[in-house]
């Protein structure tokens, strides 16, 4: 298992989407108040919005519930005062970790991320630590049904994408940032709305983790992260061997 996989598709494989999903609605709802409050309230006219609102229903939110947020943003009305922050460090096994979180408490945040570094035997760092061995890049995702290998490629291609990468999960093409606007709306006018549509963070390389007992602690560890309701995003840049995998399942 890569570490660049998007962390609800790790949480997804190991079968507890489901039991999360009112913590994945916190999340969404947060990401969709923000968003509705830093641009726009018309999804047309606001990409973030528009992919906060792909992912929510992704996550099979309620119409309603997305609407309120977005009024809640748009608005005003939320009392709360959200921050994008970012932390860096290094978790088990010398694991290089991103988190981005929303949060209405800056030191409340920093210290649940610091203490879930620390008890994994990580390291929280300052930031840009860990960042300069990821590249930021603009991510979108389209479900396999989209399309073939072969035309995914070719539109994606024509539309100014760096890469596809594309398997039984799906279409996954990368972008330089600037161009994530402009290749999602070439490629929508083809394939209709992506799955997720973001700029993300890609690690130049995957530290490999054969270790059973430091490939638990580090899924113990993320997991310990995905829990908290600031945090929005995990990225690392490990690569767990296959047969560990098939240990801890």
């Amino acid at each position: 298992m890569a570490g660049h996989s998007q962390f609800k598709n790790i949480m997804h494989r190991k079968g507890a989407q489901d039991a999360k999903r009112a913590k994945v609605f916190t999340k969404l709802i947060r990401e969709l108040t923000v968003s509705a409050k830093t641009g726009l309230p018309d999804p047309a006219a606001n990409p973030r919005l528009r992919a906060a609102i792909l992912a929510a229903r992704e996550a099979n939110m309620p119409k309603d519930t997305i609407e309120r947020a977005i009024k809640r943003g748009a608005g005003g009305e939320d009392g709360a005062n959200y921050e994008e922050v970012r932390y860096e460090g290094y978790g088990p096994g010398s694991v290089a970790v991103i988190v981005e979180a929303l949060t209405d408490n800056r030191n409340r945040t920093a210290s649940e991320v610091r203490t879930a570094f620390n008890k994994a035997g990580g390291n929280l760092g300052e930031t840009n630590s860990v960042s300069f061995m990821f590249d930021r890049v603009g991510a979108i995702h389209y479900p396999a049904a989209a399309g073939s290998a072969d035309d995914v490629f070719e539109a994606a291609l024509e539309a100014g994408a760096d890469n596809v990468e594309s398997s039984e999960d799906g279409h996954d093409i990368t972008c330089a940032p600037d161009d994530l606007n402009a290749v999602r709306e070439t490629l929508e006018a083809r394939f209709g709305s992506p799955a997720s549509a973001r700029l993300d963070w890609r690690p130049q390389t995957l530290v490999p983790i054969s270790d059973e007992a430091v490939a638990q602690t580090l899924m113990k560890f993320l997991d310990v992260l995905d829990d908290n309701d600031d945090v929005q995003r995990v990225q690392a840049n490990f690569d767990i061997a296959q047969e560990v995998m098939e240990k801890l399942a």
